[in-house]
């Protein structure tokens, strides 16, 4: 599996475009804001060839969601999450406006929703579904075993863990999640964040001070 990371918009957040060898791909996070970082996703999935089988959104807070009305337009793609982002999505303007910035436009209606241990498959390669809440009532992140990674959206970080003060946020249940949910995973699995660089999910038991 081959995965191509994007650093997208003023936050910055991390846009994940992930395919195999016979160009069946799946966007995680479209958080392109400017018109050139549209263009940049844009170029890339035409130059690679690829065939966008799901668009999947970790959490439907604003930052991770900028983009999914241009890959509509573009691809007729829609975004699938958790239902229990519902009201993050259906009040998306409002809320971007919170943290001073002006969507360009209203996300574009998802496909479906997601639930926990739900198999995502694009060709042959298969994302297992792991609801993991606290930073959001429906954060999900999406787990290939065979690649030994998950993609955490901003549920753990490098040497930290996703804030819970935001509306539907919940910093006792976010931590218990992760020990429940992630830190149960191999420790060689490596972990893509909504921000900031790689970690391992080893490295973040021993090292993470939220965790020790």
């Amino acid at each position: 599996m081959k995965i191509k990371r994007f650093e997208f918009n003023m936050f910055p957040e991390n846009c994940y475009v992930l395919s195999d060898d016979e160009g069946h791909a799946v966007i995680i996070d479209p958080g392109c804001y400017y018109p050139e970082e549209d263009e940049m996703l844009k170029n890339y999935i035409i130059g690679e060839h690829l065939t966008v089988d799901h668009l999947l959104l970790t959490h439907l807070h604003p930052d991770h969601i900028f983009g999914t009305a241009f890959l509509y337009k573009e691809f007729g793609l829609k975004g699938e999450a958790n239902q229990g982002d519902e009201s993050w999505y259906e009040n998306a303007p409002q809320h971007s406006r919170q943290f001073g910035i002006e969507m360009k436009e209203p996300p574009a209606p998802l496909l479906k929703y997601l639930d926990d241990g739900e198999m995502v498959t694009f060709g042959d390669t298969s994302l297992e579904c792991i609801l993991v809440p606290g930073h959001s009532p429906g954060s999900l992140v999406y787990y290939q075993k065979e690649s030994d990674c998950i993609f955490s959206g901003d549920v753990l970080f490098r040497g930290s863990m996703g804030r819970a003060d935001l509306a539907g946020g919940n910093f006792d249940m976010l931590h218990q999640a992760i020990l429940d949910r992630l830190f149960v995973l191999p420790d060689n699995t490596v972990v893509y964040p909504g921000h900031g660089e790689t970690t391992t999910i080893g490295d973040e038991k021993v090292h993470n001070p939220f965790f020790i």
